[in-house]
């Protein structure tokens, strides 16, 4: 069992963006409950009405577009690995991603996010993230994201 100095708890918008590089109008997590470093991490997302992709998809029957589902599992995936102080900050991009799409979203939904890293090496983090509204599993995404500095340290030297 982790020691729970190791636990972060209660994470606010402010303060995830100190660990990853996510900002308005694409920081979707309003808070990280829980962060385990190099294990999982336990957010959520509150969707209004007021939210800036709504009227365009769509007016007659609003919903969370499937971009920003997996933004929203992403962002909370992040914070399984960036919350590892020698990573704090630092750029991400997507090698893989693999989402299904259960149930549609809508504005008043909370969307609450499991994350479970399943392996990290060399700059590349392996792992689940799951959505649930009201306990029912409603997105899902098995993620590849890579952290380019820490890749670059492992590169081939060029031959001459």
């Amino acid at each position: 069992m982790e020691d729970a100095a190791e636990r972060l708890t209660h994470i606010d918008a402010y303060q995830i963006q100190q660990y990853q590089q996510n900002r308005y109008p694409l920081l979707f997590v309003d808070e990280i409950e829980e962060a385990v470093p190099g294990k999982s991490a336990k957010g959520y997302k509150n969707f209004t009405y007021n939210e800036w992709f709504f009227p365009a998809h769509f007016s007659d029957e609003p919903n969370v577009p499937g971009f920003v589902q997996i933004e929203v599992l992403t962002q909370v995936f992040l914070m399984t690995f960036l919350t590892l102080p020698e990573y704090k900050g630092k750029k991400t991009g997507f090698i893989e991603v693999k989402s299904r799409f259960r149930r549609k979203i809508v504005p008043g939904n909370r969307l609450d996010v499991e994350a479970e890293l399943h392996s990290f090496k060399r700059g590349l983090a392996k792992g689940v993230s799951k959505g649930y509204v009201k306990g029912e599993l409603a997105c899902q995404a098995e993620l590849q994201i890579a952290i380019p500095d820490v890749m670059a340290a492992f590169r081939p030297a060029a031959r001459k």
